[in-house]
């Protein structure tokens, strides 16, 4: 089969009020793509993605902040374990938000987020973020309307600041259905070696569907903005999602163009041949 070079482009939501997250597939696989050249491509991008890094790192000027959102079992940790797959764990971080602690909740929501922006030459994932105070915040009813509403523009001015000072942003939310869901809820349950990853508490917050997929609906057309964009990736078939964010993160790090600095020194005083 002929190679097939995915579009993640198609997945980017370039105008929020005209967003439908009905609209958005959940599963989507081209009928000119099949698994096993998907993979091999994905193999191919996660190369080039370890190049690239090599690149930011050496560099040290500029950053790639990847802002990771799904719901339960929507596939967050193998997507981030196959994509990034051989890159040198020195240049990028991975950052799971849990519940705040007592010392976060005496700050500002951001304030834990912010600490955890990666560095200049670096890349850093969040497994969950800054997004989940306009998510379940916003679906337990735990801030009022009119503060939620202020947060949608926080985090735009936020992630601007980002933006404007070296940090390159992309987020991602991993669409699955109800019924994708529950076929996993029910896999991990059925494997002993997954019961680890069973909470009973996704059951209660699975009842709560349609209010989430509210929720992201808000957030999504609320904060894509031009400086940091949502891409809403079908993420049913694993090997089309790990290909097309694949493919994202390297067109992503192609156009910011890092490049190796120059020498601090005269290579032509130093041949090769005369170092002893």
């Amino acid at each position: 089969m002929a190679e097939c070079r995915v579009r993640p482009e198609s997945h980017r939501v370039s105008d929020g009020t005209a967003f439908s997250l009905a609209d958005a597939p959940t599963l989507l696989a081209p009928e000119e793509l099949d698994r096993d050249s998907a993979r091999k491509l994905t193999k191919k991008n996660r190369e080039r993605f370890a190049d690239l890094q090599e690149l930011l790192f050496a560099e040290g000027k500029q950053a790639l902040l990847i802002v990771l959102q799904a719901m339960d079992a929507g596939g967050k940790d193998s997507m981030i374990r196959a994509v990034t797959e051989g890159v040198n764990p020195q240049g990028f971080h991975v950052f799971g938000f849990k519940s705040p602690s007592k010392r976060e909740l005496a700050h500002d929501y951001l304030w834990r987020i912010h600490k955890q922006v990666p560095p200049k030459g670096r890349i850093g994932i969040f497994n969950r973020s800054h997004y989940e105070d306009v998510l379940i915040v916003k679906v337990h009813r735990w801030a009022t309307p009119e503060t939620i509403e202020n947060r949608y523009d926080q985090i735009n001015d936020f992630e601007r600041m980002l933006s404007e000072t070296g940090t390159r942003i992309l987020k991602i939310m991993l669409h699955i259905s109800k019924d994708y869901q529950l076929e996993r809820l029910r896999r991990r349950l059925r494997l002993p070696e997954k019961h680890w990853k069973f909470n009973p508490d996704d059951l209660k917050e699975r009842k709560l569907w349609t209010s989430y997929m509210s929720a992201y609906e808000a957030a999504i057309q609320r904060c894509s903005t031009e400086v940091a964009p949502w891409y809403v990736i079908p993420a049913e078939q694993r090997w089309y999602r790990n290909l097309v964010i694949s493919q994202l993160i390297v067109d992503t790090l192609v156009d910011m163009a890092p490049d190796y600095p120059l020498p601090t020194f005269d290579p032509a005083e130093y041949p090769p041949e005369s170092l002893q």
